[in-house]
């Protein structure tokens, strides 16, 4: 019988979005197994830029939103075996509610998405390699206080089951993560608050909130030879809040 191997040597991988948060733990656990890992924010921050060179992550500053910066990082990176989707803007409550917002925010989580996965499909296809969008527990319920946010992650989970049927023949596998909630700054607001602090260790079976870490166990899976045989699937890892 053989084992599932997780390892990524030889692997190259890009993190779009993997400064911080999520992003940049999933960066630091591919580089754990292996991979050689590049990361994107969205400035061009010297001591981020410091720190991961310390750590053998090159870094590069992209606007999502920009389709020829999107070309030309494509162009500048000769070949890649796995790339993930994390870049991600939350407008929060009425603000959200207005046009330029909610555009802003589908042109950077879903939209972004698909410029990424465009621009790399050929490489991608030399390699046959693996796609990982993010996608979130708002993919799959209503989400008043963050409509475009919402909205865009409903749409990853639609573009994923999409662009793995369509790249299939090419030899892409692509799938996505639904991180529940995670302590990262992005939401530090929300964890700010006493009685929605509480609400998510209440509302959630495991009885806490996850760790970042913890979305990144399933992010090597997906990329790596150990699921070679899934494709257009939404991880949720959220600690079984949506089976409740």
């Amino acid at each position: 019988m053989t084992v599932p191997s997780f390892d990524l040597s030889g692997k190259r991988a890009l993190v779009v979005g993997g400064r911080t948060g999520i992003g940049l733990t999933i960066a630091r656990a591919f580089k754990g197994y292996g991979a050689e890992v590049m990361v994107t924010g969205t400035q061009h921050d010297h001591d981020a830029v410091q720190s991961l060179k310390a750590e053998d992550i090159a870094y590069f500053a992209l606007d999502v939103r920009d389709d020829g910066a999107v070309q030309m990082l494509a162009a500048n990176i000769t070949n890649l075996d796995i790339l993930v989707n994390c870049a991600g803007l939350v407008i929060r409550d009425e603000k959200g509610y207005e046009t330029a917002a909610f555009q802003d925010t589908l042109d950077v989580n879903l939209t972004g998405t698909m410029r990424l996965c465009n621009a790399f499909r050929p490489h991608l296809e030399k390699s046959r390699g693996a796609i990982l969008n993010i996608a979130s527990l708002t993919t799959f319920i209503g989400s008043p206080k963050t409509i475009g946010y919402g909205a865009a992650k409903a749409g990853i989970a639609q573009l994923t089951q999409s662009l793995a049927i369509a790249w299939a023949p090419l030899g892409i596998r692509v799938n996505a993560i639904a991180p529940g909630y995670i302590r990262t700054k992005i939401n530090q607001e929300m964890q700010d608050k006493p009685e929605f602090d509480s609400y998510v260790s209440q509302r959630t079976p495991l009885g806490r909130w996850g760790a970042p870490e913890e979305i990144a166990g399933g992010a090597v899976y997906l990329c790596s030879d150990a699921a070679t045989y899934v494709t257009g699937t939404t991880l949720a890892i959220d600690g079984g809040f949506l089976a409740t």
